[in-house]
């Protein structure tokens, strides 16, 4: 099974992916995570390092794919999830789809993909070129990691346009939506009222999810010191059930951008209004003024 893991832009998807990972090896599966993404750091928590990625490997070779071995590109992080990183471009230059694409040819022509149970691709967010989607032309399903925020799910619509897009000639589906850091889900409630899509699993604001990354371990190698985190680690384990499910997922048809601005603005502002009902006059005049 091959997943791509989408979304907005420091979102958490690396951080979100990594423990996704963990918890499906600790159901068993062997599990190769591909970051893709020039920065390379999509795997950090998992190996502790930024690991060497495709591309550069492949310059150093001349582009000689038969003096590549498996050990030169995949590196065994922690849990037993193996890693390789895309690597891209430099900045300004060049496609990162084109890199997704020479990886997983590499990969191929190592029977790296045949060894494993899970695949979990690792993309960069906030572009919307035909490369951000080269990933969706592998995978069997795509996860949406969001928040409870507007520009968020803004991604998230323009992400199920291309699932769209792709289900049209590719074996595609959505498997759902995880809200990462999420104190409160009414705008991903109301965004799935109107555009049908699971959702996986909605993780609180635990501040300890975003310090892993810091710490550059998953929250399972944490919990490991300090065992009242583990608790962190069964929203990801519950997630790592469904997908091994293969859930029936869902071909998406997202909201034209004009209407899903008014659908979250007017919901938004209807909130707010409903809140400051119990301002005084003079307090509530202070707030438009502001």
């Amino acid at each position: 099974m091959k997943l791509a893991v989408y979304g907005k832009g420091g979102i958490g998807k690396s951080t979100t992916s990594c423990n996704i990972s963990v918890a499906l090896s600790k159901r068993n599966k062997r599990v190769l995570q591909i970051g893709c993404d020039p920065k390379h750091d999509s795997t950090f928590t998992l190996t502790g390092f930024l690991i060497p990625t495709i591309i550069d490997t492949l310059q150093s070779k001349d582009y000689h794919y038969e003096d590549i071995w498996p050990e030169d590109v995949i590196y065994t992080g922690y849990a037993g999830v193996d890693c390789v990183e895309a690597g891209g471009p430099p900045a300004g230059a060049g496609c990162g789809g084109y890199v997704v694409g020479e990886t997983v040819k590499l990969l191929k022509e190592l029977n790296a993909f045949d060894e494993y149970d899970i695949i979990l691709f690792d993309v960069l967010g906030d572009v919307v070129c035909g490369g951000f989607a080269a990933p969706l032309n592998y995978a069997d399903y795509c996860i949406i990691v969001t928040d409870n925020g507007f520009d968020a799910l803004f991604a998230a619509n323009r992400i199920s346009a291309s699932v769209r897009e792709k289900a049209r000639t590719h074996s595609l589906r959505l498997a759902g939506l995880i809200g990462n850091r999420t104190a409160q889900r009414d705008l991903i409630d109301k965004y799935i009222d109107n555009i049908p899509i699971p959702v996986l699993e909605v993780l609180p604001l635990i501040e300890e999810i975003r310090v892993s990354r810091v710490k550059g371990k998953t929250l399972f190698e944490i919990s490991e010191v300090d065992n009242s985190l583990s608790y962190i680690c069964d929203y990801y384990l519950n997630i790592a059930d469904q997908i091994i499910t293969s859930p029936e997922g869902v071909v998406p048809k997202e909201a034209a951008d004009r209407e899903l601005f008014s659908l979250l603005s007017d919901f938004y502002l209807t909130k707010v209004k409903d809140t400051s009902s119990a301002i005084n006059p003079e307090e509530e005049m202070s707030l438009v003024v502001i």
